[in-house]
């Protein structure tokens, strides 16, 4: 059996991606780790970080991103194509540049991979997400936030990033760039393991937090510029604490966050106009129903697969 992991960015450096700690955190789970790194701007590091790391499991695929040609954010589904397209492995590991994975997980997914490798009927693993937001020390579980995603995939030609990279489905006669179209795909038939995403997508310093919404924004072809200060987190009393470990890669670039007084600690109102889902009251008060009438199990979620 071989485990192949693989991943796609651009510009992952100076938008405060720890794709480095994305990478080194399944080394030692995986085979071969293939990333095709988009070409990124001149005050871009993304490259030389990846070179940088000692393993000849690492293949680097260069490519260029075309947002006119894949629009609406399907740009990141076809780059995800892409380094999908040079893995060998008979399972692949999907990491975004901004998850990573915790070391103590490690067994459980190799178990698992090997235990259900000739049973044809799972396609994939289901993985639990931590979603943290602002800093280290807080996560979102909120209504409306994703609890589970795939992240492990067989390694056959009609299963496809799905929409904006988020997931995946089985896609007969792909066409190359419908990733958005629901027609002629189907949802993958997977399996929950006990092992989870560690994502901080939300933890950069506020003003390149703005800038990467802003990134996002053009990716998926927003004309409207969105951000424009500073990124307001919101009142940090309203989530969750999280108090377990977290992977040792990201030791040092936790110790790194330097924002922690421009972080709102204080109950100040919110001062950008557009509200997440979760802090919105509809979703707050579903999010209280699901965490104490079901034991945080969401309820009239959406789910890209069958379980």
């Amino acid at each position: 059996m071989k485990i192949s992991a693989f991943t796609m960015c651009r510009n992952a450096d100076k938008l405060y991606y720890p794709i480095k700690e994305s990478i080194l955190s399944a080394l030692p789970l995986v085979d071969e780790f293939v990333v095709a790194i988009g070409k990124s701007d001149d005050d871009d590091r993304t490259l030389e970080i990846i070179k940088s790391i000692d393993s000849d499991k690492i293949k680097i695929i260069e490519t260029e991103w075309d947002v006119n040609a894949f629009p609406n954010g399907t740009v990141h589904a076809q780059q995800t194509d892409v380094a999908k397209s040079h893995c060998s492995g008979n399972w692949l590991l999907y990491l975004q540049a901004d998850e990573v994975l915790h070391e103590q997980d490690h067994q459980e997914i190799k178990a698992a991979c090997e235990k259900h490798l000739m049973d044809l009927n799972i396609e994939g693993f289901l993985f639990q997400y931590h979603h943290f937001w602002g800093d280290y020390n807080h996560v979102v579980r909120s209504h409306g936030w994703y609890n589970e995603e795939i992240r492990i995939i067989r390694n056959i030609p009609e299963i496809h990033s799905w929409q904006s990279a988020q997931s995946f489905r089985h896609i007969a006669d792909f066409d190359g760039k419908s990733f958005r179209s629901k027609e002629g795909t189907r949802k993958l038939k997977v399996k929950k393991l006990n092992a989870a995403i560690y994502h901080y997508g939300w933890v950069r310093p506020p003003k390149v937090m703005t800038e990467k919404m802003n990134a996002l924004d053009r990716n998926h072809s927003h004309e409207l510029i969105q951000y424009q200060n500073e990124f307001d987190f919101g009142d940090m009393g309203k989530l969750s604490q999280f108090d377990s470990s977290h992977p040792k890669v990201m030791g040092e670039r936790m110790n790194m966050l330097n924002w922690s007084e421009d972080l709102n600690f204080s109950g100040r109102p919110l001062e950008r106009t557009f509200k997440f889902k979760h802090e919105r009251l509809r979703y707050r008060m579903l999010s209280w129903i699901e965490n104490h009438l079901f034991s945080g199990k969401q309820i009239f979620r959406y789910k890209n697969f069958d379980d």
